[in-house]
């Protein structure tokens, strides 16, 4: 939701960002794994005891994802590079759930629901996206929903620096999420008739 009605309000600094990186002739794909390891390094640092530390890292990985496909739409797209940052953004998702199950087992549970959930949502995202005829800015097409990538940087900050509420705020994720995933289903069946 956020990406789809806020991208406005940061892009600015997302396109200086890109141009400068054009500039120095990176590509969106050197962007992309740079992104991959700094948001890895989100919970290397929670494991080690830094979670304000990793949310900055989060934040950051996140900033260089809009970025790379920033560059990518002002040079000759990759499709391989699309699979590298939807696969990427997963990784780095994945690798925050184990962290935080690492540090704190006993949430196990709420973490696998939330995993389940995130699984079926982007299933049905990246479904939609390959069968569908409607192309957006993305290389394939968008399905906007309550939780975008933005509200799972949001949610997984409050997962990170408040562990009283970890249970609550991982089941509130996976309400979200879930959510998330009918919205994409319901809004699938409407546009693929």
């Amino acid at each position: 939701m956020l990406d789809t009605h806020a991208r406005k309000y940061v892009q600015p600094s997302i396109d200086k960002t890109a141009s400068f990186f054009l500039k120095r002739g990176r590509t969106a794909d050197q962007i992309t794994v740079i992104a991959l390891f700094v948001g890895l390094s989100t919970s290397v640092f929670y494991v080690l005891g830094y979670p304000f530390l990793g949310v900055i890292m989060l934040w950051f990985s996140g900033f260089l994802d809009a970025v790379d496909g920033t560059m990518a739409r002002h040079t000759k797209t990759s499709p391989f590079g699309t699979v590298m940052d939807i696969t990427f953004d997963r990784v780095v998702e994945i690798a925050m759930i184990v962290a935080i199950a690492f540090v704190h087992p006993e949430v196990t549970f709420p973490l696998l629901l939330l995993s389940v959930s995130i699984i079926v949502s982007m299933t049905i995202f990246l479904v939609v996206g390959a069968v569908s005829e409607k192309a957006g800015i993305k290389s394939f097409y968008y399905q906007a929903g309550m939780a975008e990538r933005t509200e799972g940087f949001l949610l997984f900050s409050i997962m990170l620096l408040f562990p009283d509420f970890l249970f609550w705020s991982t089941l509130l994720f996976f309400v979200i999420e879930s959510f998330t995933g009918i919205q994409r289903f319901m809004e699938a069946k409407k546009i693929l008739k």
